[in-house]
C-alpha cells in the first residue's frame, strides 16, 4: 500500500503533483515535481537533511551535483529541496540492462569524483573514527593502513552515479554522508553494491574503469565498516 504524500510536501510542490521516485530503507521519501526532487526525511529516521545541504552547497563548486533550492523543517520531518539535473541514474533503464556500461561509467565517475574535490578545502570527515564515533587510532578498530585519502562520496551505491546518453557518468547524488576518507571506503562499498543492482561479474569491471586493482584487505574491512558501523559505535 503507497503511503499518502506528507501534507507539507504538497504544499511544497505549489502547483505540480508529486511523483514518488525513492524510499529508502529508514523510510525517507523522495518525490519529483516538475524539475525538482524533494526529499522527504522524517525525524524518527536519524537521517540529517541539514548535513547533505551544506555538503552539496560545498561540492557543487567543484563537481556536478544537485543545486540545493530549498531546505526546511517542522515537527515531523526535515526536506531539501533540489534542481534536477541531466542524466539517469545508473540503475534505471537502459542501463539496468546493460550492465557493462553502467559498471565501467560508476568506476569511472567514482574516479572523477576522487580526482575532482580538494581535500584540502574539504571541511567533512567520513574517518572510521567519524562513522563509529570512537575518538582513537585507526589502528586499534583495525583499521588498514590509508591507502590515498581523497573525499569520498559517502554513498557510492550504483543508484547515486547519473550517466548521460553516451554511457558516460556525468554527475552524483546523495551526498550527505560526503567526506574525507581512503578511497576504499568507497571502492570496497560501490564494487560489491554492483551485485545487488546487476547480478555477479561486474566488479573486475568497475576497478579497471577506475583504474585500480582490488585489494582484499581494504576491501573486506570498509565492507564490513559499511554493514556495522550502526552497531560499532553503540
Amino acid at each position: 500500500m503507497t503511503e499518502p504524500v506528507p501534507p507539507k510536501v504538497l504544499e511544497l510542490c505549489a502547483d505540480e503533483r508529486p511523483k514518488l521516485v525513492w524510499t529508502n530503507e529508514r523510510g525517507g521519501t523522495t518525490y519529483r515535481a516538475g524539475a525538482r526532487f524533494i526529499k522527504w526525511s522524517p525525524h524518527t529516521t536519524g537521517l540529517d537533511l541539514d548535513a547533505e545541504r551544506v555538503r552539496l552547497q560545498w561540492a557543487a563548486r567543484y563537481h556536478n551535483v544537485p543545486r540545493v533550492l530549498d531546505w526546511g523543517a517542522n515537527d515531523a520531518a526535515q526536506w531539501l529541496i533540489t534542481a534536477a539535473l541531466p542524466g539517469t541514474s545508473a540503475v534505471m533503464e537502459p542501463w539496468l540492462s546493460q550492465p557493462l556500461l553502467a559498471a565501467r561509467a560508476i568506476g569511472r565517475g567514482l574516479r572523477i569524483l576522487h580526482e575532482t574535490l580538494p581535500i584540502a578545502e574539504c571541511p567533512f570527515e567520513w574517518s572510521p573514527e567519524k562513522r563509529t564515533g570512537y575518538r582513537v587510532p585507526a589502528s586499534e578498530l583495525g583499521t588498514p593502513p590509508i591507502d590515498r585519502l581523497v573525499v569520498c562520496h559517502g554513498d557510492p551505491c550504483s543508484p547515486n552515479t547519473l550517466m548521460g546518453a553516451d554511457a558516460n557518468p556525468i554527475g552524483h547524488v546523495d551526498l550527505g554522508s560526503l567526506g574525507v576518507a581512503d578511497r576504499w571506503a568507497d571502492l570496497a562499498v560501490a564494487s560489491v553494491n554492483l551485485d545487488y543492482n546487476y547480478g555477479p561479474g561486474w566488479e573486475q569491471e568497475f576497478f579497471r574503469a577506475y583504474d585500480i586493482e582490488p585489494d582484499p584487505e581494504r576491501i573486506a574491512y570498509y565492507r564490513f565498516l559499511w554493514d556495522n558501523e550502526d552497531r560499532i559505535g553503540q
